[in-house]
């Protein structure tokens, strides 16, 4: 497993960092098989776990907790808060009053005296930048953390956030976790770019669009919309094969698996790759929820695709091009809020 430098912290971390979302409620119920496919990346040499609180309410980080127990030392862990934590409006956001509670909470579940890096899960219209890097810098400063980031961040809040920290001497956010797949490639225009302006470190997350891009959608009744847990279900906006957006993701798929075919490859590891080779990332997070899901994914750590499939990619799936605008999972507040844009 190869490795980079996070963000110019001097922290070496894994191509692959194991997203430990599916292990909980939301995905693997079995604590002992997420244990243990947890000690299965570490052994094959995956050093970067990311998780957040909400995940499972806790559940994940308490697994992940479990999981590296013995073993911390040797891992770069990082989690993430801001997302609500119960019904009290207090709990949640990026205010000094949350992220202190937070992080005592994310400290005392994972089992561990520090976190190597905390990240802000979204952007929080309703607290100031300076606000929220206060509290960070103070985490950082009393040891409870060694590195700060942000998570879906648009290009114009990565730039504030910096400035904001260099007026104002707080630690600066030395990473950015953005959605990024072939599907979706809008961070491509302005956040990839403006992340590297500042030197800072991207670990991206959906590498395979929520699964159009690991070779279980072919064709629209793959896409299965009946009532229940699964993915499909709980965001049609995404996956409904009548809306156009999905509709193209869906002949984009056909595209992409005659190139993976074509070029000897399954699509899931061509996929993968094609995010690792943007110069812009260090790490893409994978998040297997079983066993087998992890050994395949392991499978394509080497893949490498070179320029000939990346411009027919190009091709396929222009660059900069979210096909389906939902899967950005940002919409400026000013589109999404009428009262802002209503006298």
């Amino acid at each position: 497993m190869k490795r980079r430098i996070l963000g110019g912290t001097g922290i070496s971390v894994s191509e692959y960092a194991l997203g430990a979302m599916m292990f909980g409620a939301w995905g693997n119920r079995d604590h002992d098989e997420s244990v243990r496919i947890i000690h299965r990346a570490l052994d094959a040499g995956i050093n970067f776990v990311d998780t957040a609180d909400v995940y499972s309410q806790g559940e994940s980080e308490e697994i992940v907790g479990k999981a590296l127990k013995g073993r911390r030392d040797a891992v770069v862990l990082a989690t993430k808060g801001h997302s609500a934590m119960g019904e009290d409006p207090n709990s949640s956001g990026n205010s000094r009053r949350w992220l202190t509670r937070a992080v005592e909470n994310s400290l005392r579940r994972l089992n561990t005296d520090w976190i190597d890096l905390y990240q802000v899960h979204r952007p929080d219209l309703h607290t100031d930048i300076d606000e929220t890097l206060s509290v960070l810098s103070d985490l950082v400063r009393a040891g409870k953390v060694r590195a700060i980031g942000h998570s879906t961040f648009p290009a114009e809040q990565i730039v504030e956030a910096q400035w904001t920290a260099e007026r104002r001497g707080h630690v600066r956010f030395r990473t950015e976790q953005p959605p990024y797949s072939i599907l979706a490639r809008g961070v491509e225009g302005s956040v990839l770019p403006t992340a590297q302006r500042y030197g800072m470190g991207v670990l991206t997350w959906g590498p395979l669009s929520a699964g159009w891009l690991s070779g279980k959608y072919g064709k629209p009744s793959d896409v299965d919309l009946s009532a229940g847990s699964g993915r499909a279900a709980m965001e049609q906006n995404k996956f409904d094969p009548s809306r156009p957006g999905n509709a193209a993701k869906l002949q984009a798929v056909a595209e992409l698996t005659e190139v993976a075919d074509q070029s000897g490859l399954q699509l899931r590891h061509m996929a993968i790759a094609f995010v690792r080779s943007h110069p812009a990332v260090t790490s893409v997070i994978i998040g297997p929820r079983t066993p087998a899901h992890l050994e395949d994914l392991l499978d394509g750590a080497d893949v490498e695709i070179g320029a000939d499939v990346l411009d027919r990619i190009d091709e396929i799936v222009p660059p900069g091009t979210d096909l389906n605008r939902d899967d950005s999972y940002y919409t400026p507040p000013a589109l999404s809020d009428r009262a802002l844009r209503r006298r």
